[in-house]
């Protein structure tokens, strides 16, 4: 049987950065509730968490690597809100975004989580960000505290991946 390796368990003593885009703030202050409450029903205090504020979305991932170059956090939970318009802006900044908050995860090692929604228009926004009973800020945070607690349970020795010894061990009968 082959040993699994999951990010599950409590939340507690893990720290977490929030950003939060200020642009669309309806939509993206309900996206920080929902982070917020779901890092506080996993037991996550609140002195382990910061919020930061940046005026749009395509600030986020600079914010994300000068938190990420911190080491101070477990992981990074990203949140905005990019509604489509009438001219290409919107696909420019979403695949920028994207693409940037990726980038961090990648050249940091950590779990840099994308909550930033895209939506053709408000009310799609609106549905998925806790108006119709979804809300992807939570969503987000639940992730966050998934692959933080999947990245400690994983070592890098050597250039390869380990379990760490206590975490994960194969089920025998």
């Amino acid at each position: 049987m082959p040993t699994v390796i999951e990010g599950a368990g409590a939340a507690a003593g893990l720290r977490f950065a929030i950003i939060r885009s200020r642009f669309n703030e309806d939509v993206t202050k309900r996206l920080l509730e929902g982070a917020l409450d779901a890092l506080r029903v996993n037991g996550v205090r609140d002195e382990a968490i910061d919020v930061v504020a940046v005026p749009g979305a395509l600030e986020i991932p600079l914010v994300a690597s000068r938190l990420a170059r911190s080491r101070r956090y477990d992981a990074l939970i990203c949140l905005g809100a990019v509604i489509r318009g009438e001219t290409p802006h919107f696909d420019h900044i979403s695949a920028e975004v994207s693409h940037g908050i990726a980038r961090v995860a990648y050249d940091y090692g950590l779990p840099v989580i994308f909550g930033v929604l895209t939506a053709n228009t408000e009310k799609q926004a609106d549905a998925r960000s806790g108006k119709g009973g979804v809300n992807r800020g939570y969503e987000a945070a639940v992730t966050a505290i998934e692959m933080a607690k999947l990245m400690k349970r994983l070592t890098t020795v050597h250039g390869r991946v380990r379990v760490a010894r206590h975490v994960a061990r194969k089920r025998t009968r």
